[in-house]
């Protein structure tokens, strides 16, 4: 069993190697001009995109109107929602959810289960 595990290691360091081996024979050690404009023109159109972050005066307003409502935030019943998330990540998904997601945390001082 030890000559099985260790012929598995061995050839997993070779093919590593191999791999980046080919690596350095593609690229030549360094970046091509092509590839430079390349990364260029990703950052230009990346950079382009507007940058959008939630407007908190809306979110507390939001908030406040739910207390003097005296709503009481439900649990989570959509199906974005997963364990390590925050609210922003439901943003992408549903504005609304990312609101009653904000409440639920103000309200409650975690996020969903």
């Amino acid at each position: 069993m030890k000559a099985v595990r260790m012929a598995v290691v061995t050839l997993g360091v070779i093919f590593i190697a191999l791999g980046v081996y080919n690596i350095h024979l593609v690229n030549g050690g360094e970046t091509t001009d092509e590839m430079q404009r390349l990364q260029q023109q990703l950052n230009n159109e990346i950079m382009s995109r507007p940058f959008s972050v939630a407007d908190e005066a809306r979110v507390k307003a939001y908030i406040q109107d739910a207390q003097k409502r005296g709503e009481v935030p439900a649990p989570y019943t959509g199906k974005h929602w997963k364990p390590g998330y925050t609210c922003v990540d439901l943003r992408p998904y549903s504005y609304r959810e990312y609101l009653a997601c904000r409440y639920y945390h103000f309200y409650y001082g975690r996020y969903y289960r």
